[in-house]
């Protein structure tokens, strides 16, 4: 880490208290991705977590204070700790969306199959397929030690898609889920491929390619048919 960072880090990590404080009305360290959020401890994982808001907030102190209390916020309303409890229809989404195995530098593969799929079942309840994409995000985040590893690569197969476009729920359902990620979910993707992608999808992505952060865009590889 640059020293910058490093000062950052020992800031954030100050204000711990006041941030579990407003968020979980406590100040009790909240234990976040298996690591406490300790003002006082000397975890290096922690000093990893923390610096993960903080890149994604341009190392700005206060905005990545913000940006954890939302989170831990969210986590409550959303009840996410106890997602991992949580079993959904495996003939609608077993075969949707999988951690399998890893890459070569030991982060962990998330593949994501939105192709071919029956867009009234798999989208009828918008929410509960919301659920069902965070608690995959939830193992795969949590399958990273902070130590070794840091983050994850997603694997987008895009074989079968068809250009007719997406449901009304299917686009709702989708636009949160992003934002979700963005919001509570900083710095956890190394590269996202996308993999048979169809002419037509390549053109959208080169349309939208301008509006999307340059830091986004090279995490992205677009592998097209």
């Amino acid at each position: 880490m640059l020293p910058t960072e490093i000062k950052a880090i020992d800031e954030l990590k100050a204000k711990l208290p006041e941030i579990t404080k407003e968020a979980l009305d406590t100040e009790e360290p909240y234990v976040l991705w298996n690591v406490p959020l300790d003002s006082t401890s000397t975890d290096e994982r922690l000093n990893v977590l923390l610096c993960k808001f903080l890149r994604a907030r341009e190392l700005n102190v206060d905005n990545a204070a913000t940006m954890l209390t939302n989170t831990l916020k969210w986590r409550k309303e959303f009840k996410t700790d106890d997602i991992l409890d949580e079993t959904f229809d495996q003939e609608v989404y077993g075969s949707l969306g999988y951690l399998h195995k890893h890459d070569r530098e030991g982060r962990p593969v998330c593949y994501n199959l939105y192709g071919d799929i029956d867009q009234d079942k798999v989208f009828a309840n918008p929410d509960t397929f919301i659920r069902w994409r965070v608690q995959l995000m939830e193992k795969g985040v949590r399958s990273i030690d902070l130590v070794k590893v840091d983050s994850m690569l997603q694997v987008h197969d895009y074989k079968g898609a068809s250009m007719f476009g997406r449901s009304s729920n299917a686009k709702a359902a989708t636009k949160e889920i992003i934002a979700i990620m963005q919001d509570n979910y900083p710095e956890y993707l190394s590269t996202k491929f996308f993999v048979n992608v169809p002419w037509w999808g390549s053109m959208i992505f080169q349309m939208v390619r301008p509006f999307l952060p340059e830091a986004t865009v090279k995490k992205f590889v677009v592998c097209s048919r």
